[in-house]
């Protein structure tokens, strides 16, 4: 018989060890609501003891995403932003974290507005520079923060250098992995010591669910993110631990249909003369696109793309008709984002437009439509727009 990591990714998304329970053949992992556990032993407690420690139902998803990362322990938070910060409080005061110029809003708000009230220090760097990388690193950095590719710029980052950089300082790697998932990327095999997602976009991905993962590789980390999951205590609950192990079985499909129709997109984009650009990296003229390809099973998504200006993206969006026009990604639905108000409100005007967040800019995430009626959509919306 063969042994489970003989098999290809997408049949480990089934054939895990909860395929079925063992006790009953239930071909679907049980929801146990159970907040407390029934100790028969006054001085030796069991496996279970208090729902926020741990509970069957997370603990199954916890060590399947740990196998599909590839790594050795997984933990489940409440929120995508529960896990990030969760992880952040493996710094102390004093400590110093470099991290991605144009990540994710909500982790800029607390790097900036959290972490620094407790005396931890930031820099934000152009990660796909190496050399800016190594000349902000100081005595006291302890954590490199890298989010590849980059919301909302889709900036690639190299992962293994990034990583080996770190290691020298002694100091750590964490990678948000939300954008292209274990399906197509693996940080922890190539040097991360920590992978983070927003399980709420494409690892569940149906826009019914808020959850956040991690993943380590070395254990004596492993158990210190434990401690911190436990004592911080933003875990996920059960019914969203289940909706997240359901979304995952259709993770390669999903994935891999949307991705399909994301490069169509990208391509059409980058001809539509309303288009000032495309931020797409499956595109060959991406800068990065030969580091995306070494380090990942593809581009993802997720694209965006920038019009004239916020008069343009404003006119775009109220024509448009297929997508849903949201906060979030990752879903069967297309989402059509505007960065400036949503995912990045939290970045003043000046930060946006230092990072290349412009006014006109929109983020597409590639649902489960036909890419031609989206083609024809975008078509339609764009050839209405009154350039001012």
């Amino acid at each position: 018989m063969s042994d489970a990591n003989d098999y290809s990714f997408e049949t480990k998304l089934l054939y895990n060890q909860h395929k079925f329970d063992p006790l009953t053949g239930a071909v679907s992992v049980a929801i146990q609501h159970a907040s407390t556990f029934h100790q028969s032993d006054f001085d030796t407690f069991g496996k279970y003891d208090y729902g926020r420690s741990l509970n069957p139902t997370r603990e199954a998803l916890e060590s399947v995403i740990a196998e599909l990362e590839e790594g050795t322990h997984g933990f489940a938070f409440s929120s995508g932003m529960a896990a990030i910060s969760t992880a952040f409080l493996l710094l102390s005061q004093g400590d110093h974290v470099i991290i991605t110029d144009d990540v994710y809003g909500g982790t800029f708000r607390f790097v900036t507005k959290v972490l620094s009230r407790y005396g931890i220090e930031y820099t934000f760097v152009d990660m796909t520079d190496l050399e800016a990388v190594k000349k902000a690193v100081r005595p006291n950095t302890k954590v490199f923060y890298v989010e590849t590719p980059s919301n909302p710029l889709l900036k690639v980052s190299d992962i293994k250098s990034i990583s080996s950089i770190a290691k020298e300082h002694g100091a750590l790697t964490f990678v948000d992995n939300t954008f292209l998932t274990p399906a197509l990327q693996r940080p922890l095999s190539l040097g991360a010591d920590i992978v983070l997602h927003s399980a709420t976009k494409f690892l569940s991905g149906h826009s019914d669910v808020v959850a956040g993962l991690a993943v380590v590789k070395n254990t004596e980390l492993g158990k210190k993110l434990g401690f911190l999951q436990n004592s911080f205590g933003a875990i996920l609950g059960v019914q969203d631990a289940w909706l997240v192990l359901r979304g995952l079985k259709t993770l390669h499909v999903r994935m891999d249909q949307s991705m399909k129709s994301a490069r169509k997109l990208a391509s059409f984009l980058q001809k539509n003369p309303v288009v000032k650009r495309v931020y797409y990296p499956g595109i060959a003229d991406h800068p990065q696109y030969q580091i995306q390809m070494r380090q990942a099973n593809g581009p993802g998504a997720v694209i965006s793309f920038e019009l004239e200006n916020e008069q343009a993206a404003k006119e775009f969006v109220s024509r448009i008709k297929i997508p849903a026009f949201a906060v979030s990604l990752g879903a069967v639905e297309s989402i059509l984002s505007y960065p400036a108000k949503m995912s990045h409100a939290s970045m003043s005007i000046k930060e946006r437009h230092c990072r290349g967040i412009t006014d006109g800019l929109l983020r597409l995430s590639v649902g489960l439509e036909n890419p031609d009626d989206l083609i024809n959509d975008i078509t339609s919306a764009l050839s209405l727009i009154n350039e001012v």
